[in-house]
């Protein structure tokens, strides 16, 4: 990972029209943990685990155009990195970044979840639950400070095909949405797994088949809010 938080992360944060820029190091010995009822699997299958995000967003919907050139540069350098890559992607309107009421808490600790939307359930229903109703309602508890929640498009190997590098995501392993939060603290932290998740559950049920939750271990900002750092 040294690589990817040194030379790739430079050309990725050197295109222009960049809003941010943020790696995800995720844990790579606590993952699978959200709490367990019928029919939602949280368990994370190993040849499928992920081992960081690269969370890019940009400032207009028209910027990325600007960055053809660091794009290319990207797409060339990721067999330097990456086993295997899988681009999701969201349009306008897609993702929500939530304010939450711990205005003076600094969030120490992440984690993030993967949601797989059910085969029955539209891609609108969906979309609304996770942005407006179980990102809404998390940003709520006591001792979160950050959620940001996204619903992305179909997913399309031709989006992000690098050379030598996999990208096989059969459609039963298909992710369609992620969660990240923040607390406060391990406190924090403890207390939404014991006294919150598995009362989403109730719900969840109706609209994902997969709920898969990783502890990030380390955030790398290298961009944001229109800055390079």
């Amino acid at each position: 990972m040294d690589y990817w938080r040194g030379g790739h992360a430079q050309i990725i944060a050197a295109s222009p029209g960049l809003l941010e820029y943020r790696q995800q190091h995720l844990s790579e010995t606590e993952y699978g943990f959200w709490p367990k009822i019928d029919d939602l699997e949280t368990h994370i299958p190993e040849d499928r685990r992920i081992d960081g995000i690269a969370e890019v967003t940009y400032n207009k919907l028209l910027a990325p155009i600007g960055g053809r050139r660091q794009t290319a540069l990207a797409f060339e350098d990721e067999i330097n990195v990456f086993r295997r890559t899988l681009m999701h992607m969201g349009v306008p309107y897609s993702s929500r970044w939530y304010h939450t009421n711990n205005v003076y808490s600094e969030t120490k600790v992440r984690d993030v979840f993967y949601i797989r939307r059910k085969d029955n359930v539209s891609r609108a229903k969906f979309k609304n639950f996770v942005n407006e109703k179980l990102a809404s309602q998390m940003v709520e508890i006591t001792g979160v400070t950050e959620v940001r929640s996204q619903v992305y498009l179909p997913w399309n190997k031709v989006t992000w095909n690098t050379p030598n590098v996999a990208h096989d995501n059969p459609k039963e392993a298909h992710l369609h949405a992620s969660i990240i939060i923040g607390f406060s603290d391990e406190v924090a932290r403890q207390e939404f797994y014991d006294r919150h998740a598995f009362n989403f559950n109730s719900e969840l049920i109706d609209y994902a088949s997969a709920m898969h939750a990783y502890r990030i271990d380390e955030t790398l900002p290298f961009v944001l809010d229109g800055k390079r750092l």
